[in-house]
């Protein structure tokens, strides 16, 4: 990789550490919130069902603003945008006459900066000169892996040796990550993402494509594999364990993330001597038998063993569906990410509620909503296998 995008690359990395944070911290608060505010935990929920349909929302609209400021300009305001509304989280409450709608405000804000880091961070990376842009791309989308573990990590230890209590402070010092990544993102040298005298693709245009709808398939479907086991791993460790909430989030959701991490980490590292379409298809059948072992295996403790292997195999299904993406459609533009964004981001929200559903349905029988789930790595197994030959 050409040494002037070195920097780039690096600010791209942060930028998905950013994303992680704006995903994951506030989660953290929620029982905080409930008790300091007195905001009933019906209404907490919604934070996060906001949140990600905020970045849905963003998913769809940036396909017209982007091209038209450009990235830079677009990147710089999603940095500010996630640093206000960390900040906002700690003001907010407080000036509103609602607590609630203090925090959904704050929520709204860093949430139009989470979405349009989504669609901007993995084309800004796609640009840049690289030897291998599979390669780049998984290891990129690793950070995001790498961001979730460390938020969960240094603010359980924050709150540990500070206290709950002084959770603000907490917030300010993650804001400052995307405050100081907009800087460098003023910066670094961004390379277009066509060439000169190119046009990219209109939605129109990727619409009528048959492998545009395939490949949107595989991101709904790498969505909601990668979502459906991670929301409810923590459950299932506290309800078949029966150990500490904290105990369950370290042993399930923290363990998902690692071995998602670790995925995506190897791929970047060693990319060029693996096929990407064959690492695809064997990660998509570990998937599934993951699913199977969670839905099936008679003992809570291989059940826990099947979600961490899940977050094993479920690590190249976004990026790599990204990189292929970027190969078949060259000319796919900012429409193309976007939307592949919004598809990753339907698929995120739509796992964990199939999940749920169904296993309200049966009785509040969570194995059974997991074996429902299997249908996401099965179609997108299909989907790499029809992607192969067009």
């Amino acid at each position: 990789m050409k040494n002037q995008y070195n920097k780039t690359v690096t600010a791209c990395f942060v930028g998905f550490v950013v994303q992680a944070i704006v995903n994951n911290f506030v989660p953290l608060l929620f029982l905080t919130f409930q008790k300091t505010y007195d905001i009933p935990l019906s209404q907490i929920t919604l934070l996060v069902t906001f949140n990600f349909g905020v970045q849905l929302l963003v998913d769809l609209l940036s396909v017209g603003f982007v091209d038209r400021i450009g990235y830079r300009a677009s990147m710089v305001a999603a940095h500010v945008m996630a640093a206000a509304g960390l900040v906002f989280l700690t003001i907010l409450p407080e000036v509103f006459p609602s607590p609630f709608a203090g925090i959904l405000t704050a929520v709204t804000v860093y949430a139009v900066g989470g979405g349009l880091l989504e669609v901007l961070v993995s084309p800004v990376m796609e640009a840049c000169p690289s030897d291998n842009k599979e390669k780049a791309m998984s290891m990129l989308h690793s950070f995001y892996c790498w961001g979730h573990v460390g938020v969960v990590l240094f603010s359980s230890l924050f709150f540990r040796v500070f206290g709950i209590e002084n959770w603000k402070i907490m917030a300010v010092v993650w804001a400052l990550v995307p405050v100081c990544n907009a800087v460098v993102f003023t910066r670094v040298p961004i390379a277009p993402l066509l060439q000169e005298g190119e046009q990219g693709l209109r939605m129109k245009d990727l619409f009528q494509m048959k492998l545009f709808w395939i490949l949107m398939i595989m991101m709904i479907c790498a969505g909601a594999s990668e979502q459906a086991v991670s929301q409810w791993a923590s459950t299932f460790a506290e309800k078949g364990l029966g150990i500490s909430k904290t105990a369950g989030d370290l042993a399930g959701p923290m363990a998902f993330a690692v071995l998602m991490g670790a995925s995506r980490a190897f791929y970047g590292k060693y990319g060029d001597r693996i096929n990407l379409n064959r690492f695809m298809i064997y990660s998509s059948c570990l998937c599934i038998l993951s699913y199977l072992g969670v839905a099936l295996l008679p003992l809570p403790q291989l059940s826990l063993i099947c979600c961490a292997l899940c977050g094993l195999s479920v690590g190249i299904m976004w990026p790599g569906t990204f990189s292929k993406a970027a190969a078949a459609l060259p000319r796919g533009g900012t429409a193309m990410f976007a939307l592949l964004a919004l598809g990753g981001d339907l698929g995120c929200s739509g796992g964990p509620t199939l999940v749920g559903i169904v296993s309200s349905a049966l009785g509040d029988n969570l194995k059974m909503g997991i074996l429902a789930g299997t249908v996401f790595p099965v179609l997108l197994l299909a989907g790499i296998l029809y992607s192969r030959k067009s």
